[in-house]
């Protein structure tokens, strides 16, 4: 191979560690968030339809990720 393709690949597994490191806390402040409502997440989304709640749980998530976007990256 090449010795810039190497390189190359060389500096794609800091961006992959980033990744999972991301993915990890994300995934992690999702099972809080679901951990420490005083009721079932899943059933007040998907068996009672309770939109506002489905949003303000989609702009806590994008708060999120914005915050592990400027943590890791």
């Amino acid at each position: 191979m090449p010795e810039h393709v190497v390189l190359q690949l060389w500096e794609l597994i800091p961006s992959l560690i980033y990744f999972v490191l991301g993915m990890a806390l994300f995934g992690v402040s999702i099972l809080l968030m679901a951990k420490f409502c005083p009721f079932s997440i899943r059933k007040e989304i998907e068996e009672d339809q309770n939109i506002s709640l489905g949003i303000i749980m989609g702009a806590a998530l994008i708060g999120i990720s914005i915050i592990l976007a400027a943590i890791v990256g």
